[in-house]
């Protein structure tokens, strides 16, 4: 009995490597740490005291920032609950896209105000939060519950 094995490149056979899983479950898991951190900082503490921690936050309105630390702990929890339970687990890419157009706009928000030394933090969490949104999107999908 033949193979059609042979026929197809390995990562055709096999499906996603399990260094990328792991490597998707590694960015999820930091991703969402420092996004809830960051999230429930600007979502519950005092302006005076988020001031100390976020030198924009005085010159924004309050109802922007308290939205941004929502949106922040909403991304947090679409990165990892609906992998976790593996229910309605499509909403894991697009939790990770939403964060990725958040950190865009927050480093548009950095250059317009002339923050190009605030640049490297929201760059970085955007293109990793655009990693874990394209692999799990694509090869690297997590199966909903049966």
């Amino acid at each position: 009995m033949t193979s059609n094995a042979a026929y197809y490149p390995p990562d055709v056979r096999r499906g996603p490597s399990r260094a990328l899983g792991v490597g998707l479950w590694i960015a999820q898991v930091a991703l969402a740490a420092l996004f809830g951190l960051a999230g429930l900082m600007k979502a519950t503490l005092p302006m005076a005291d988020l001031a100390k921690n976020v030198p924009w936050a005085p010159d924004a309105p309050a109802v922007l920032v308290r939205l941004i630390g929502v949106a922040e702990l909403a991304g947090a929890f679409g990165l990892l609950l609906p992998s976790l339970t593996r229910i309605a687990p499509v909403l894991t890419p697009l939790a990770a896209a939403g964060l990725a157009v958040v950190m865009a706009l927050a480093t548009a928000f950095h250059v317009h105000r002339g923050e190009l030394a605030a640049l490297g933090l929201p760059v970085l969490l955007g293109v990793l939060a655009a990693v874990v949104a394209w692999g799990r999107f694509g090869r690297a999908r997590i199966a909903p519950r049966d």
